[in-house]
């Protein structure tokens, strides 16, 4: 890390996985490749097909340093042993090339809470690189204490958590607007969510 808002990457013939349109330097020797998003091999191809999952990766591969950075938000990394990181996909960042990327079903109720149908999995060892308008909090989930979250400012998870979306009648109406209904991420089971202290936009406006 330089600072929170810029991630350095040394590479001295490896190579490093990050968001289309995300490097904003490098020096020595590099080349590139353009990777589609919604997975990797057949089955990533046919989520593609599908759903028209427009993610798209690059790989960077040589010797030298690349710095990636997306529109000066802050950069968490988080370092997989094994396990699965739920992220949405305009959260990501970059990823160590060891990593295998995916995609993972919401639901209508990811579209129309401004989530879209799809979110982005990556898995396996090594560090993701995740941003956040705003520094992110990170909040534990255990058995018996359910989370509640906004999606407008849901970023990521990890762990065995179960997620779904519920309604909630009595939250806008409590912070004054009265629009009746809103949809609230709840999480049950043990792991971590990462939240930002920002919401993004959804098809109604914020959330």
């Amino acid at each position: 890390m330089q600072g929170t808002r810029v991630l350095a990457v040394g590479l001295g013939g490896e190579a490093v996985k990050a968001r289309n349109g995300t490097m904003i330097a490098y020096d020595g020797r590099m080349t590139f490749k353009r990777l589609s998003g919604g997975g990797e091999g057949l089955r990533g191809m046919v989520t593609r097909r599908l759903t028209g999952e427009g993610m798209t990766l690059m790989e960077v591969s040589g010797e030298g340093t690349c710095w990636f950075a997306d529109r000066a938000t802050e950069i968490n990394l988080v370092h997989l042993t094994g396990e699965t990181l739920h992220v949405e996909s305009s959260n990501l960042l970059a990823v160590e090339q060891s990593l295998r990327t995916g995609t993972e079903f919401t639901g209508l109720h990811g579209a129309s809470s401004g989530q879209g149908l799809f979110t982005t999995t990556v898995s396996g060892q090594g560090t993701v690189a995740v941003t956040s308008d705003g520094p992110a909090i990170v909040l534990r989930v255990s058995q018996g204490e359910p989370l509640s979250v906004d999606p407008g400012a849901y970023v990521a998870h990890t762990g065995q958590l179960r997620k779904e979306f519920v309604k909630d009648v009595n939250w806008r109406t409590f912070i004054g607007e009265g629009s009746g209904e809103s949809v609230q991420l709840r999480f049950e089971g043990d792991g971590l969510v990462y939240v930002q202290p920002t919401e993004r936009q959804t098809i109604g406006g914020q959330t």
